[in-house]
């Protein structure tokens, strides 16, 4: 959804409310596009690796998304988390800590590409611990199997989706680590937007269908956010982008 920045909200007001729309959608899309160039080159560059800081790996990620894209501002903090700071919720801000060898980490960024908010997670693992190792196979597989159950029902509720990617979770053997599974992009920030505003969550608590549109009447858009951990073996991995379009 459009963020004012430099009047690309006010530019929407303007537009039919199809052209307004269409407009919305593009520009999510391309930002998640540009997401995805962003950490395949994070990926190829092995920015976040053994030996490397939490913090220093989000610097340069910051700086190398300035270098690709011109992008300044991210629309919530950015997280780089490894070994026992996976288990940790977003809201925490755990000690800085170096990237081990045989770890597990992950990255939860949310830029913003030319007023368009991106909201945007991957998990990394190094050496060859087999359970990290299926946390890392389960989460892309989860994601595809929750995307399929909301495309299935026109109706689903932020409160069935969330149940159906617990029975998912759990049959792989993980639990949810955070109290919820995704939230909308681009109207109500994580920053901003208070946990008891359950229907801008796929949390439980809420019962509205999540294809619907939001007070101010713009068609609402869905992240699915994944955050699976084993608190037993101390470890947890994250998978976050956009639930209803790309």
């Amino acid at each position: 959804m459009a963020v004012d920045h430099s009047g690309a909200a006010a530019d929407d007001r303007r537009l039919e409310p199809g052209a307004a729309e269409a407009r919305r959608v593009e520009g999510l899309v391309a930002a998640q596009a540009k997401a995805v160039a962003l950490f395949a080159e994070v990926e190829a560059r092995g920015i976040v690796a053994p030996g490397v800081g939490e913090r220093e790996a989000s610097d340069r990620i910051r700086d190398l998304a300035n270098d690709m894209f011109g992008t300044t501002k991210h629309w919530h903090k950015r997280i780089i988390r490894s070994g026992p700071n996976t288990l940790v919720p977003y809201r925490d801000n755990p000690p800085d800590r170096i990237i081990g060898e045989d770890d597990i980490a992950f990255a939860d960024f949310g830029p913003i590409f030319e007023e368009y908010e991106a909201d945007f997670g991957r998990t990394y693992v190094f050496g060859d611990d087999p359970h990290k190792h299926r946390l890392l196979a389960d989460l892309p597989r989860v994601f595809d199997a929750g995307r399929a159950a909301f495309a299935a029902d026109p109706r689903i509720t932020g409160k069935q989706l969330y149940a159906e990617v617990e029975r998912l979770a759990g049959e792989a053997g993980w639990e949810i680590g955070i109290w919820h599974a995704g939230h909308l992009v681009g109207e109500f920030p994580h920053e901003t937007n208070d946990g008891a505003k359950a229907e801008s969550y796929i949390t439980p608590d809420n019962d509205n269908p999540l294809r619907r549109t939001s007070r101010s009447g713009r068609v609402c858009h869905w992240i699915l956010e994944l955050h699976f951990v084993d608190r037993h073996r101390g470890f947890g991995g994250f998978y976050e982008q956009l639930l209803d379009l790309a």
